[in-house]
């Protein structure tokens, strides 16, 4: 897609960049840059989110990038003549609140799992959004700011975990277009103090419940976890060197709440999810890292609950490698 094809689409409307419920940095820097994109070339759009920021990492982004959010409650005036591009996320997923404006455009790098026509639609297997967002620079040779350009750089090195996980060369290529000119000192300011004391209860519990089935982790937390520390403490497990799976949940009031990771090349994280929570709730994801939800009402069906889990997942697990072979 030629990115300018978007500004054309959003001249003279009132427009909305909307990232997915629980906005990560990737999400954020994403928004941001586009933002400054479409500013760039005359057209205005407000950065937009429903539900809530759980990650200290984007609190930070908004203070020390400057950033402008609009909470989904505390738009008054938006009409469904007003124009949204989803970014980092798609309509119809369960993480993109249908806010009663038109879902015109879409820029993300997440597979698509409900089919969906934009008049703009930009979906790529990358390692990060930013990385497309990046890219529109690039390619139209729009002058980058230095503030846009450090947002860019964190939100593709925290999305690719340093550059481990989902990496593709656009997402290498694009972090050395924009390093070059990112404020570096903001850059290194995200790598300070970006974990709360709370969160400690988390990994602590999760390491007390712990347990390894032929090179799978399985990790409980019996806490009110919020989603990014679920994947945060996914991330976590994984790093051991006795796992190359790795299934965490927390059991929450909700429901409960899945983070999966893989670093397994015939073992796909978004098809693992999808496929066990298909009759009590819905999952879903990259190859590598995915995520998955049971609402407190079908959680009769999981009797028995950290056994069934693991036999389901464990079953799938086996299922995946047969076919593999």
């Amino acid at each position: 897609m030629n990115p300018l094809q978007l500004v054309e689409l959003l001249k003279g409307h009132k427009n909305y960049i909307q990232t997915h419920n629980y906005p990560d940095p990737d999400a954020v820097a994403s928004a941001y840059g586009l933002q400054y994109f479409l500013r760039c070339h005359g057209v205005d759009a407000q950065i937009c989110y429903d539900g809530k920021v759980e990650k200290l990492s984007t609190k930070k982004m908004f203070e020390v990038f400057e950033i402008d959010v609009l909470t989904a409650d505390s738009i008054q005036d938006m009409t469904a003549e007003d124009y949204i591009v989803a970014v980092d996320s798609q309509k119809y997923n369960a993480n993109l609140t249908d806010l009663i404006g038109d879902e015109v455009a879409c820029i993300d790098h997440h597979p698509t799992f409900f089919e969906c026509t934009y008049q703009y639609g930009d979906i790529r297997k990358t390692g990060a959004c930013s990385t497309l967002i990046a890219e529109y620079f690039y390619k139209t040779h729009t002058p980058l700011h230095p503030s846009v350009a450090a947002a860019l750089a964190y939100g593709i090195k925290m999305d690719t975990a340093d550059f481990i996980r989902g990496v593709t060369e656009l997402d290498l290529d694009m972090f050395a277009y924009v390093y070059k000119q990112a404020d570096v000192d903001k850059l290194r300011t995200m790598y300070h103090d970006v974990l709360e004391l709370d969160d400690l209860k988390a990994y602590g519990a999760a390491i007390d419940n712990i347990y390894i089935n032929d090179g799978v982790g399985f990790a409980w937390i019996p806490l009110d976890c919020p989603d990014a520390l679920i994947a945060i403490i996914s991330d976590f497990i994984l790093s051991l060197n006795v796992v190359d799976v790795s299934i965490v949940y927390a059991v929450r009031k909700d429901g409960i709440k899945f983070s999966v990771r893989s670093e397994r090349k015939d073992l796909d994280a978004g098809k693992m999810v999808a496929v066990v929570l298909k009759n009590c709730g819905n999952g879903g994801g990259h190859h590598g890292m995915a995520g998955g939800f049971i609402p407190k009402e079908n959680l009769d069906r999981v009797d028995g609950m950290h056994a069934r889990i693991e036999e389901a997942f464990m079953s799938q697990i086996r299922l995946m490698k047969r076919g593999n072979q």
